[in-house]
């Protein structure tokens, strides 16, 4: 069998990363030389290939003789000097540039002219990392994700100076390792970084604001995006000081006050409370390096939710659209009789159909019973007049994103709407205070922020004004656990926590385009691969709709007046010429039309 390129592979610095990224060299038939002055760590990861290894060979997914050949692949020595032979030598030492400068000093001392020298930032300078090496030409980033043996994603970084053949070779190694190449520019946190960094600084900003509690936050974000963390769970891991020092280099280089770390960084940064690998960070953990979350002094008592709600029997859903019809089902299943108000008898019709499709498509699925489909629809009363929702006791608007529109319905409403009734907005983007006035009774009006679909979805946004009363809040939150939703609580400003998160770190993909950096396939592959996405941010923005993303961006920029959220040009040039995503057939890419 011929030997394959890159055949010898130091790795220096055996923490998590370096650990992992020997894992999945040693399993692809090269031979490595792990490298840590500690040799504690050294040991440590030699312990955790021969718990990996053990585990593969338990589920057979390796013999017992291969897992001797992979074992023997790895050895671990504390010198650099042991990466004199190596084809190319990959240094994961904590990002420090006088460290990272230290090794590749010493490396320069030691190999063969034409090995490479890889450095694993994600945060520093590779082009001035090279120009300190005698040979610039060889050197290069290769930003593996954590964890490395999972995460297919793989950043390959060029600096100006950094050779064709070098980009070549490790981008061919990387494809054999089975991982996803993207090829990138030298810029602090590359593609998937400079997007995620942005987000888990606003989402620290958020906390440290008192807006809402950590767990809403990582609740919102987990459930209304689909992400499979929490930005402050995902900050806890990645590392508190890591992610500080990431944005102090994303700022040096962007002046975006987005990027300028929130203080909540550096005060638990300093009190020596990084995360998980410090057992405490913004959550507590069972022990040093564990996983498992414990109770803390901020953690939510459940008996201390104060006021009690009111009863509801009944509820009304005002609106025809899709939101509307969606919010009906989600009452009918769960067994409120439900009025569905529509601007005329014909229209509220047609939406209590479209819950019957929706429904036929949940018992072909075998998602419900054809009985229980029944039930539901003979729940759902449509009517052509909010008179019809004198007796619920708790209205559900669904109407126009338009507050003139939603300002006048509440006053309707007011005087429809029996007293104690709880007035909900769906808003996602007005404030709800301004519905909340247009009424006598501010104390009963809050926000219900359903996401689309909303049978599917499991979160709502329970956003109260400072005139919301707290049985109003109580009583949303219980019927939230009624209709098996996950309320989480914020205030009335822009975006609420979701699309305060969201929308920015869709605009920065958008500036990201504009800039020539990289590819709209690229930032998308990056952000699944790299971040688990569920969707990349130019497919989510084609299918929420480039007008409404605009829009929302337009509000969070005025409401908080930060240049950072001013929207992408590229956005605003989109949505003028019509190509609006999906719903047109043009957006970021184009679609078949149906």
């Amino acid at each position: 069998m011929d030997r394959p390129p890159l055949h010898t592979i130091a790795v220096v610095g055996l923490g998590t990363m370096g650990t992992g990224i020997a894992d999945i060299l040693t399993r692809s038939g090269r031979e490595v030389i792990g490298i840590d002055t500690n040799e504690a760590a050294a040991r440590q990861a030699v312990a955790a290939l021969e718990s990996t290894t053990a585990r593969a060979v338990e589920r057979e997914r390796m013999t017992q003789s291969e897992r001797r050949d992979v074992l023997a692949r790895f050895r671990t020595f504390t010198g650099i000097e042991a990466a004199a032979d190596a084809d190319l030598v990959i240094e994961v030492v904590p990002e420090d540039y006088d460290t990272k400068c230290q090794v590749f000093a010493a490396l320069d001392t030691l190999v063969r002219p034409e090995t490479i020298l890889a450095t694993g930032t994600n945060a520093l300078s590779v082009t001035r990392l090279a120009a300190d090496s005698d040979r610039p030409e060889r050197v290069l980033g290769l930003h593996f994700f954590n964890p490395a043996p999972a995460m297919r994603l793989v950043e390959v970084v060029s600096s100006v100076l950094t050779s064709p053949r070098a980009v070549a070779a490790v981008t061919a190694l990387a494809e054999e390792l089975g991982k996803d190449p993207i090829a990138v520019g030298d810029r602090p946190g590359f593609v998937a970084d400079g997007l995620l960094f942005g987000y888990l600084n606003q989402a620290a900003a958020m906390y440290e604001s008192r807006y809402a509690s950590r767990e809403d936050i990582d609740s919102a974000m987990r459930l209304g995006c689909g992400l499979p963390m929490g930005p402050l769970a995902l900050l806890d891991l990645i590392g508190v000081d890591t992610a500080r020092t990431v944005l102090e280099a994303l700022h040096a280089q962007s002046h975006d006050r987005l990027h300028a770390p929130a203080p909540v960084l550096r005060q638990l940064a300093d009190a020596g409370l990084t995360g998980r690998k410090a057992g405490r960070g913004f959550y507590t953990y069972a022990a040093p390096g564990s996983a498992e979350v414990v109770p803390d002094a901020r953690t939510p008592d459940p008996a201390a939710s104060g006021a009690a709600g009111r009863p509801v029997a009944a509820v009304g859903v005002v609106g025809s659209g899709t939101m509307a019809g969606g919010i009906a089902e989600v009452f009918a299943k769960a067994g409120f009789p439900t009025v569905l108000a529509a601007r005329g008898e014909a229209k509220a019709k047609t939406a209590k159909e479209r819950v019957g499709a929706s429904l036929d498509r949940a018992v072909n699925k075998g998602r419900m019973t054809s009985g229980e489909r029944d039930t539901a629809m003979a729940l759902i009363t449509p009517a052509g007049s909010l008179d019809a929702l004198a007796g619920a006791d708790l209205v559900v608007e669904a109407v126009a994103e338009d507050l003139d529109v939603k300002r006048a319905l509440f006053r309707r409403l007011d005087q429809v709407c029996k007293r104690g009734a709880v007035l909900a907005t769906t808003t996602s983007s007005l404030p709800v205070v301004a519905c909340a006035r247009a009424t006598s009774r501010p104390a009963d009006v809050i926000g219900m922020h359903f996401f689309n679909p909303a049978p599917a979805m499991k979160l709502v946004e329970v956003v109260t004004t400072v005139l919301t009363g707290e049985e109003a809040q109580a009583t949303v939150r219980a019927v939230c656990a009624q209709v098996r939703k996950h309320p989480v609580d914020c205030g009335d400003r822009a975006g609420f926590i979701v699309n305060a998160l969201l929308f920015p770190y869709l605009n920065n993909a958008v500036k990201m385009v504009e800039e020539h950096y990289a590819s709209l396939d690229d930032i998308d592959a990056a952000m699944k691969l790299g971040g688990g996405y569920p969707m990349g941010p130019f497919e989510l923005l084609d299918v929420v709709g480039l007008d409404v993303s605009l829009a929302i961006e337009r509000v969070l920029h005025e409401e908080f007046r930060d240049p950072g959220l001013a929207p992408a040009p590229l956005l605003e040039h989109l949505v003028s010429a019509g190509c609006l995503g999906r719903k047109t057939g043009r957006g970021f890419r184009e679609y078949a039309r149906r």
